[in-house]
């Protein structure tokens, strides 16, 4: 039987390692074993099938998932909670084959053994949103995913158009999944507290809007029409469809003074083709 870390483990294996959860990692440890499972469940974690967790810490959420019947492969920078990691869950009742580490930087890593079906993550502020976009690009057999993220950054994730929260993180995630808020975390929760509220954001995935050639241009597009944030689009998008950007936005459908806050990924898509940009 799998046991979890309560918050005595969780202070004693991180003064074995002599470790002060530092900021510039974003190191918060769940301490709370119903927020464990909570997380778990809203996860849909299914008995057998393969979960990749990034930043797994100390291991709190990492046993939740295997004490639900997943196998875990979960990426880790800290070079010594990576080592840790498995005494930990051995010592905790994990069965042997249940958990792989990789111990690397997420953003660096284009390879994951057990060809993992779902994340599910407690990702730090700081690279929340880039780590969660490289992996929906480099692993499309991830079909589903579950962080804990910074309320806010948490609201831009699942923001739709025309909402003041709305904007790249918004498009670019909407570009690989439906994207949702799945509930709110306490504070108390955590060791050490944050400073800021925490949210859960679901995703799942669908069929691509387009080719990755097509994305990458929509991309361009996303980012210029938020470079100059509250311009018209027929502004903002010279640098990339040049002179001649009102003249395209138009011919795709859509209102050139419009601005990127009100567009969907449909917009940008069709801008992009009209454009041919690809």
């Amino acid at each position: 039987m799998v046991k979890l870390l309560g918050p005595n483990e969780i202070r004693t294996l991180a003064a074995g390692l002599d470790l002060a959860p530092t900021k510039k990692l974003g190191q918060n440890f769940v301490i709370d074993g119903n927020t464990v499972r909570r997380i778990v469940a809203a996860a849909d974690v299914v008995a057998g099938e393969r979960i990749v967790e990034i930043g797994p810490g100390l291991g709190s959420l990492t046993l939740g998932l295997i004490e639900a019947g997943a196998s875990v492969t979960a990426v880790e920078i800290d070079r010594r909670l990576a080592e840790l990691l498995p005494q930990t869950a051995a010592s905790m009742g994990a069965p042997d084959g249940s958990l792989e580490v990789v111990s690397a930087d997420a953003m660096t890593v284009t390879e994951l053994p057990g060809d993992p079906v779902a994340l599910v993550a407690n990702l730090p502020y700081n690279v929340s949103v880039p780590v969660l976009l490289h992996f929906l690009e480099q692993f499309p057999g991830i079909q589903r995913g579950l962080v804990m993220v910074q309320a806010e950054v948490g609201e831009r994730l699942a923001a739709g158009p025309g909402s003041r929260t709305y904007g790249i993180p918004s498009l670019k995630a909407a570009w690989y999944a439906d994207v949702r808020l799945a509930g709110r975390i306490g504070r108390h929760v955590f060791w050490p507290a944050p400073n800021v509220d925490s949210i859960l954001v679901r995703l799942d995935r669908h069929e691509p809007p387009g080719t990755e050639a097509e994305r990458l241009a929509v991309f361009e597009l996303v980012d210029g029409a938020f470079g100059q944030r509250r311009k018209m689009l027929r502004q903002s998008l010279i640098g990339v469809l040049g002179q001649d950007a009102a003249a395209i936005i138009e011919a795709a459908g859509v209102d050139p003074t419009a601005r990127g806050e009100v567009l969907t990924v449909a917009d940008f898509l069709a801008i992009a083709r009209t454009a041919s940009l690809p």
